[in-house]
């Protein structure tokens, strides 16, 4: 059964720094596109970025530039690195993995950005 289970989140003010982690089992991760989302209240989940088995990274416009994700094979863990945060980015994130038969999403960390 895949599981994945996303920590990092939490409350900053604008301007700071948060790193979220995902860390997948059950799968097989290394071949898998990887993704992180956001879901803020009242709103749709979007997108923020993803990475390919490859390495091959792309990113939602509104966070380019100051997140970056990455992912470590040998911790079956996938990274979102995000910097000068601000209230827009205040949303639940959420951690998907694309298999080629299946779609799976974590439960959710909840970030926080105050002004």
């Amino acid at each position: 059964q895949v599981q994945l289970v996303e920590s990092g989140g939490g409350l900053v003010q604008v301007g700071e720094s948060l790193r979220l982690a995902c860390v997948a089992s059950g799968s097989r991760f290394s071949i898998n596109t990887m993704s992180w989302h956001r879901q803020a209240p009242g709103k749709q989940r979007e997108l923020v970025a993803s990475i390919s088995s490859s390495g091959n990274t792309n990113y939602a416009d509104f966070v380019k530039g100051r997140f970056t994700i990455s992912r470590d094979n040998a911790k079956n863990t996938v990274y979102l690195q995000m910097n000068s945060l601000k209230p827009e980015d205040t949303a639940v994130y959420y951690c998907r993995e694309f298999t080629s038969t299946h779609i799976y999403w974590g439960q959710g960390t909840q970030v926080t950005v105050s002004s």
